[in-house]
């Protein structure tokens, strides 16, 4: 008996040497960054600029693999099956990495089968309004959405996603009624919200930044909890007349369950640098996205973070009965 107690003991010691010394070892070569969208979308462009980074402190390449489908999830489900040896990382946002959680029966536990690396930053959404929309603020536009209840159309870049849900809160914050109209992407409602075809938007930010700026919709505030650099004319939510009403698209980086501890804290290290550089923020400030302030910037503040995401976002998707095929 004591043999055999020797020999699992020197097994284990040996297994824990050898994950110490492929810690310590990498990267040892090129790593794979899945992203759970197609190609030319807002999380490949930040995928990218971000690999290219990545590429320069860890000294090895950053492959980019493109896995869209099924509003993220198939993307999530490789990088849930992918080795735990810190060479797959899995990028993605809230849609992908949490609302899927309560809109899908999905075969895998986004909570428990990806291990946090950190939290790269958020997106406010904003809540516009047709040109000729009678109302000049947010006030006037909830009042005159209780004055016309069922009769005001709002579009989403699909059912489920963040403008819908963001939608489905606005009406529960201030009991007011209107219709969702679905389209493929945001760009087909933009269209329609400039031809007056439908009479608001709750999307994230950086979708109307041309739009804003040529005065073809009109903005009424926006969903963050502090105004936004890239948008400080623009009033939140709560300075707008709803307070407590907040809402983002906020963007991760995670590795398969089971990853060393050792490999996470290196790889959250580079991430931590990369998003300190004067360069990255000036980038990010362009894309409309916000660096994660520093103290949500470890795996466990990422984690809580999500977590708390889902205990907000899941209970309200299931109280609405949204149906997604």
């Amino acid at each position: 008996m004591r043999g055999w107690l020797a020999v699992l003991a020197a097994a284990m010691l040996g297994a824990t040497l050898i994950r110490a010394a492929a810690a310590e070892d990498y990267p040892s070569r090129p790593v794979t960054m899945i992203v759970p969208f197609p190609a030319g979308g807002a999380t490949d462009t930040l995928a990218r600029f971000l690999g290219e980074r990545l590429h320069a402190v860890l000294k090895q390449p950053i492959v980019i693999e493109n896995v869209g489908g099924a509003a993220g999830s198939l993307g999530v489900g490789s990088a849930v099956r992918a080795a735990s040896d810190g060479y797959t990382l899995s990028i993605g946002t809230s849609t992908t990495h949490m609302l899927t959680g309560g809109l899908y029966a999905l075969p895998f536990d986004l909570l428990r089968d990806l291990e946090p690396v950190i939290l790269i930053g958020s997106e406010p959404l904003l809540i516009v309004g047709r040109k000729d929309l009678p109302a000049d603020d947010l006030r006037q536009m909830i009042a005159w959405l209780k004055a016309n209840p069922d009769k005001a159309s709002v579009g989403i870049a699909g059912v489920g996603a963040t403008g819908h849900l963001a939608g489905i809160s606005l009406q529960k914050e201030t009991g007011t009624q209107f219709q969702f109209v679905p389209y493929r992407g945001n760009g087909p409602a933009m269209q329609d919200l400039v031809a007056g075809q439908i009479d608001a938007m709750i999307e994230p930010a950086s979708n109307f930044k041309a739009l804003v700026g040529t005065g073809n919709i009109k903005p009424f505030a926006v969903t963050s909890k502090a105004r936004s650099p890239s948008w400080p004319d623009i009033p939140t939510a709560d300075e707008a007349g709803l307070p407590g009403y907040s809402a983002s698209l906020w963007y991760g980086l995670w590795v398969p369950r089971g990853t060393s501890g050792d490999i996470i804290a290196r790889l959250n290290a580079a991430m931590v640098e990369i998003l300190a550089s004067t360069q990255v923020k000036q980038r990010f400030a362009e894309l409309g996205i916000q660096v994660s302030p520093s103290q949500q910037q470890s795996p466990d503040a990422q984690r809580d973070y999500q977590k708390r995401e889902a205990e907000r976002w899941w209970p309200i998707i299931k109280a609405s009965g949204i149906k997604v095929d």
